[in-house]
């Protein structure tokens, strides 16, 4: 038998999905999943979306052009501009999603051997765009104890070498729902000057900050423009994860003539996805205040609810729809596949994703979960009593 690539070999599976079958198999033996491990938004897509998605009057269903339409090129400026991000259309090229975005940003700066320093615990599927790349990541821990604050600037450079090429951030973070400061920023914007590095920084969360302090986007660092790629998606803002349309955002030109060879290769990114995209930037201020306003509460509902369970430890996430718990367990994931194989209370369970999936570090982690505040606030309440239940169950819970 043909073997497969060691490149398909060393691919992780997924923390978020690898233990779907499993969630599968309780459902048909007709328990209710709570599902705590996606980021898939429950609120609905805004309206002036889903009307063009209606009423779409084509002959044919064409190509777009490889670095997507020109007119929603044109709107994203608009929309930048409201944070104080000044584009022009030509910075933005639109990908299939955000994760298209990523892979082509690794494959047009990155040779392989190339290293890029990743604070950790992160998005699972960097490690697998940077496989696909050949490049290889190095994190630098941060921790539930410290709020996942970033470490000083020294642990940085420490891991700083010839074949360093790169930083990579999520602000706002995906999974611990951290928000870096102004002084963060800097910090990595100061690394960035000193070594001519990238930095790739993953911005899909900007609407949802929950603290006064002001947003910090890597396109207002000075200085380090032309180090500077975006990444962007409309999955989350608008509920459109479906829909597969992102975007790559730099001001360096030689970049994006490179970005712009995997585009083509690609052909083009989604033509009714832009069309569904460009609709919804017209989605009113009620919309957008009503879902932030939503999420507030969920926050603060799951938050409130995790620290009163005993031995339940989770900081107070300032952005995104994400938390990483510390539960009283051996193994948070042998728990959560507890709870999907040998656990229901009146005919219900719930469903996390492990939080080691979210390191690269072996061993950390391994009592943590990512839990996403995607449900609406009864089923949120009732998953965490679920959980309290299972918690006090499970055969492999640990002293506090």
């Amino acid at each position: 038998m043909p073997q497969i690539s060691d490149r398909g070999i060393a691919m992780p599976a997924s923390p978020i999905r690898k233990l779907t079958p499993l969630a599968n198999a309780a459902k048909e033996r007709g328990v209710h999943v709570f599902h705590l491990n996606i980021g898939q938004p429950d609120l609905p897509t805004p309206q002036e979306g889903l009307d063009v998605l209606k009423t779409i009057d084509r002959k044919i269903l064409e190509y777009s052009p490889s670095q997507g339409f020109k007119t929603y090129r044109e709107k994203l400026v608009g929309y930048y501009d409201k944070f104080n991000i000044k584009l022009s259309p030509e910075d933005i090229i639109i990908t299939s999603g955000g994760s298209e975005a990523v892979l082509f940003a690794f494959m047009s700066c990155l040779n392989p051997g190339d290293e890029i320093i990743v604070p950790e615990p992160a998005y699972a599927n960097y490690m697998a765009f940077a496989i696909s790349a050949g490049a290889k990541i190095r994190t630098i821990t941060t921790t539930i104890e410290e709020g996942f604050s970033l470490p000083k600037v020294e642990k940085f450079e420490e891991l700083i070498n010839e074949r360093t090429r790169a930083i990579l951030i999520c602000n706002p973070n995906n999974p611990t729902g951290y928000l870096y400061t102004r002084r963060e920023m800097n910090q990595i914007r100061d690394l960035v000057k000193k070594y001519d590095l990238y930095l790739f920084s993953d911005e899909v969360y900007r609407e949802f900050i929950y603290t006064g302090s002001p947003y910090i986007s890597a396109c207002h660092l000075e200085g380090i423009e032309q180090n500077v790629v975006l990444i962007d998606s409309v999955s989350k803002r608008y509920s459109e994860c479906g829909i597969r349309v992102g975007a790559l955002i730099t001001k360096n030109e030689k970049l994006r003539k490179a970005v712009m060879k995997f585009c083509q290769a690609r052909l083009s990114p989604p033509l009714i996805g832009q069309l569904v995209a460009e609709a919804s930037i017209d989605a009113s201020e009620e919309y957008t205040r009503d879902v932030y306003d939503e999420y507030v509460e969920r926050r603060n509902t799951l938050i409130d609810g995790l620290n009163r369970i005993p031995g339940v430890y989770s900081p107070i996430p300032m952005g995104a729809f994400y938390t990483v718990a510390r539960l009283p367990v051996d193994n948070a994931e042998k728990f959560i596949m507890w709870c999907l194989t040998d656990f229901q209370y009146e005919g219900q369970t719930v469903m996390m994703a492990p939080a080691s999936g979210f390191y690269t570090t072996p061993g950390i982690g391994l009592d943590e979960v990512r839990i996403a505040y995607v449900l609406k606030k009864p089923d949120l309440e009732r998953a965490l009593f679920i959980l309290a239940k299972a918690l006090e169950a499970y055969p492999g819970r640990k002293d506090v």
